[in-house]
């Protein structure tokens, strides 16, 4: 038999395996003891990057005479610099929130483990930079909640060494009980200040209450992104660069209109993208553009509508997406079962556009999402309702490869991977001028 066919076979028996998968039950939110820890030491570490080889470390203290101050340096106990930053806080009917602190440290050098001290007080933390060039890993995982398969998700990316983690918004499913943000800072900074954490944000975010609090109060306090330094006017949206790729971080609920501030911004960051620094353009967004779940159908399409021609123009790799608490990923087939890179354009096969991935599976409260519409599309090529997380690994300026990891009986189980080619080696990029091209299939 051609090695060709064998491989065409193989990949079908496993996609109709992973349709039997009997998934197990859900588990409850996790429940957390009150913090012993003394008021002015730090609480709910997590670093992000800001730009210039820089790093931002936020922290939460009951002190508010605290100092937004951080010693850092290569060596543990031993800090050659100090940086002092902003603080901030907020309050949401009657809750108040500790100090939040933000403070940005730096030049760093790549790929290095830095040791660091939040204001003086408490335990030594350290970090790792992220490389300046191929190879770089990212983690991802939306949807995150406080549940026991958050809690499954979170060991599992901690195995995976990752370098930066993307998050496609849905942090705390805190669901304006305010104190349930504290909970998640505290479940996730064992991660999340070693490595950074790259977040956008979803509808569980907003909690706005109309004439009393304005949305995104505890978000945009707590998990504060570098958008200035990507000249954008919002912190729902922004971009970031880190070795190779330009990564674009979108809003699914900030206007995104041809008239709104968001359009423009995009429009004019994508113009700026120098492919051959950054030769691999992501983007992540909330709520998927493509989604053959019966949950939340149609929600991105006017979105989509609007924003789909500048990420194709652009030529964009890759689009993450969370909302759907499943993983479903696209590439088209094509006749003879050889060709997995035929990527998605207005619905149909495209060569020049992205590969789209839903992953909001990372073990949040409300359960997975597994009802599908039958028959599957044709620009659907896997999915299944499980919790998990997914891994990209950049080798170089031409080749990614991406894998899904279900959570299995707390195993890490690769359940879908693909090679997925840089459309810079493609030759979209040469093209002037895309016209509407029919479906291969």
């Amino acid at each position: 038999m051609e090695p060709k066919l064998v491989f065409a076979v193989l990949l079908l028996i496993s996609v109709a395996v992973s349709a039997e998968y009997v998934r197990p039950p859900p588990r409850k939110t996790l429940d957390f003891p009150w913090s012993e820890k003394p008021s002015s030491h730090p609480q709910q570490v997590h670093i992000s990057l800001a730009g210039d080889n820089r790093m931002r470390i936020s922290w939460v203290t009951d002190d508010k005479s605290a100092h937004s101050t951080v010693e850092y340096g290569t060596s543990p106990g031993k800090y050659s610099a100090k940086s002092r930053g902003e603080s901030t806080s907020y309050k949401y009917l009657f809750y108040s929130s500790g100090k939040i602190h933000h403070t940005i440290i730096g030049p760093l050098e790549p790929n290095t483990v830095y040791f660091y001290r939040c204001g003086g007080q408490g335990v030594e933390y350290q970090l790792k930079t992220p490389p300046d060039q191929f190879p770089i890993t990212f983690a991802v995982a939306g949807d995150l909640g406080q549940t026991g398969w958050t809690e499954s998700t979170l060991d599992h990316i901690d195995q995976c060494k990752y370098d930066v983690h993307l998050l496609p918004g849905d942090l705390s499913y805190a669901d304006y009980m305010q104190h349930r943000w504290d909970t998640f800072g505290e479940l996730v900074e064992p991660l999340a200040s070693s490595r950074p954490w790259m977040v956008t944000q979803g509808n569980h975010e907003k909690e706005s209450i109309p004439l009393l609090v304005d949305g995104f109060a505890s978000y945009n306090s707590r998990w504060k992104m570098p958008y200035e330094e990507s000249e954008s006017s919002s912190n729902l949206y922004y971009s970031f660069e880190v070795a190779g790729a330009h990564i674009v971080m979108l809003g699914s609920y900030a206007d995104y209109d041809e008239y709104s501030d968001q359009y423009h911004w995009l429009k004019a960051d994508l113009a700026k993208v120098d492919r051959a620094k950054t030769p691999w353009l992501l983007v992540l967004l909330h709520v998927p553009w493509y989604n053959s779940n019966k949950a939340h159908q149609g929600e991105g399409d006017d979105m989509k509508a609007a924003m789909e021609p500048l990420l194709y123009d652009a030529k964009v790799d890759l689009v993450l997406a969370g909302h759907v608490h499943a993983y479903e990923r696209s590439s088209f087939l094509n006749a003879w079962l050889f060709d997995l890179q035929k990527r998605v354009h207005n619905g149909n096969s495209d060569p020049c556009g992205p590969v789209y991935i839903t992953i909001g599976d990372g073990g949040n409260k409300e359960g997975l999402a597994s009802k599908y519409i039958d028959p599957q599309p044709k620009w659907s090529a896997f999915r299944e309702a499980s919790f998990g997380h997914g891994e990209i690994q950049i080798v170089n300026s031409t080749h990614a490869f991406w894998s899904w990891h279900r959570n299995d009986d707390d195993e890490p189980v690769r359940s879908d991977s693909i090679w997925i080619n840089s459309l810079v080696s493609s030759g979209c990029l040469s093209e002037q001028k895309f016209g509407a091209r029919k479906s291969l299939l």
